[in-house]
Formats: structure tokens, C-alpha cells, sequence
């Protein structure tokens, strides 16, 4: 599927249902870092780093490509351990955008996995 190339459209401007239970599971196979919850609405993926300042520059880079892409994970930060969760919220469930951003964080080479 090559995510990490594609872009983001606007759920809110289209008619886009959330995927079903059998969509996310074949998009999950492309991220297989991530981990699809159980009823299908959102993936999430936990990274460690040395310190909270390398926390920080993730979340930040992070940020970016969020920001590029208008489509935005929650994330926790604590201290060198940070928590990424996907879902689009104003349709109650995944898209194809979570898929892309988590890819696109994937491709993030400087920071370990």
C-alpha cells in the first residue's frame, strides 16, 4: 500500500464511513509495529527513549507530520516513554489517515522503535 506516501484527505468534507473490523485488520498488517485495539476504533504504538528531552523531539516531529497531514494522534508523554493513539475522532473509528500517519512516524529513522 506504501502509507507512508500518501496523503491525508479531510474525513469531514467527504462522507467517510469508519472502517470495518476485517478494513483494519488488513491496514494493520501494513504497520505491524502498531497494535489494533480490540474493537476496531483506533491503533496505538509505545516507543522509550533515553530521556524526556529525546520524548520531547519525538513528540515534536511528531507533531509535525501531524500538523502537515491534518490528521492528529493522542499522545501521552512520560518522562523517556511516550504513547501514541489513533482514531479518527469525528467519525468515531479508523480511516485510511490513521494508517498513513502511523506509517509516516514509522518511516521516522532517527528515532529507534
Amino acid at each position: 500500500m506504501e502509507l507512508h506516501k500518501k496523503k491525508c484527505i479531510p474525513c469531514e468534507k467527504k462522507n467517510i464511513k469508519p472502517f470495518d473490523h476485517d478494513t483494519a485488520h488488513v491496514y494493520a498488517r501494513e504497520i505491524p509495529s502498531w497494535t489494533l485495539a480490540e474493537n476496531g476504533k483506533s491503533i496505538s504504538k509505545k516507543y522509550a527513549f533515553a530521556d524526556f528531552g529525546a520524548s520531547l523531539r519525538f513528540v515534536n516531529t511528531v507533531g509535525d507530520i501531524a500538523e502537515m497531514e491534518g490528521h492528529h494522534p493522542d499522545i501521552t508523554i512520560n518522562y523517556n516513554k511516550v504513547a501514541l493513539s489513533l482514531s479518527t475522532h469525528s467519525i468515531g473509528g479508523l480511516t485510511e489517515n490513521d494508517f498513513i500517519v502511523a506509517a509516516k512516524i514509522d518511516a521516522l529513522e532517527k528515532f529507534p522503535h
